[in-house]
């Protein structure tokens, strides 16, 4: 039977001074969401969903009022469990360094509001606070960095952003059949390396990217480290961050990572194959902490060949 699950933690959107037309926070939330049914909207508002910051309840007739925060409650139909159990690696004052593990979402999103990292560790550590520093497509399996504390955050998603953290991922897929043919021959050695930069765009549909002509704007160095038979080891270090980037960089040496679903060719929707990861794994993130100035270097475990 299909039910409907709540999000333990509120979303929320703040109203928009640049909006006049709409007289009611009922009618913006309509126009804003344009794949929420008003019923649905109108049902959550009469259920006491929805919410002021200070925690007045929203009611059908609540006046827009420009720069208010509106809290929310994401709802799905039916939500899917992940049976797969994330680790905490590391945890001080400041910081969280866990292992999030293959198909767990690190944020709500789509079909999963509670089966979430941020939520699990949430629950797990009874802090409300925590908040991921970057991003691990839910397809990933591997070690995230998590802020603790509002008040410190910035410091944490800068190293990010300025490129002050060395991320070190795995991956598994087939070998091209040029590579193969070395093999056979024995005339590769190993590491082999490749450094790929190219331009990547969004493709349709929009979550994912592709190539394109142009100056490059993503960077990623790859290295052949061990094979058994027709697969691959690969060692891999984005040196830019861009959507998907290694999925589609490993893909234009012609060598897509096993059981990717979205390059070279994106598959039918379907149920999670738990037996099928994508098998990329973020394996170590190597930093300096921007308060402590402690040198942190974690890993996981990583993938067999």
């Amino acid at each position: 039977m299909n039910h409907s699950v709540r999000a333990a933690q509120a979303s929320y959107i703040v109203l928009p001074a640049t909006v006049i037309d709409k007289p009611t926070v009922l009618s913006f939330l309509v126009s804003h969401f344009t794949a929420i049914a008003e019923a649905v909207w109108v049902a959550r508002i009469q259920s006491g969903k929805v919410h002021w910051r200070d925690g007045q309840l929203v009611t059908l007739d609540s006046a827009f009022i420009p720069r208010a925060r509106v809290y929310y409650y994401r709802e799905v139909q039916q939500e899917s469990l992940i049976p797969f159990e994330e680790q905490i690696l590391l945890q001080n004052e400041q910081i969280i360094i866990a292992f999030k593990p293959h198909f767990l979402a690190v944020n709500p999103s789509g079909n999963f509001v509670n089966e979430c990292l941020v939520n699990r560790l949430r629950i797990k550590t009874g802090n409300e606070q925590i908040v991921a520093a970057h991003r691990l497509d839910r397809a990933t399996a591997g070690v995230m960095l998590l802020s603790l504390n509002a008040s410190t955050r910035h410091d944490y998603h800068q190293l990010f952003k300025n490129g002050n953290i060395t991320k070190t991922y795995q991956a598994v897929a087939v070998l091209s059949a040029s590579i193969q043919k070395l093999i056979a021959a024995a005339e590769l050695s190993l590491p082999t390396r490749w450094t790929v930069k190219n331009r990547l765009v969004k493709a349709e549909p929009s979550f994912m990217m592709k190539m394109a002509d142009g100056e490059a704007n993503s960077h990623s160095e790859i290295s052949l480290v061990a094979v058994n038979g027709n697969l691959g080891l690969f060692e891999l270090t984005p040196v830019t961050g861009r959507t998907h980037q290694l999925r589609v960089h490993m893909m234009s040496l012609g060598m897509p990572i096993l059981n990717d679903r979205l390059y070279p060719e994106l598959l039918d929707k379907a149920a999670d194959d738990f037996n099928k990861p994508l098998m990329l794994v973020a394996k170590r993130l190597a930093f300096v902490d921007p308060l402590s100035a402690e040198s942190f270097d974690i890993s996981c475990d990583g993938l067999q060949l």
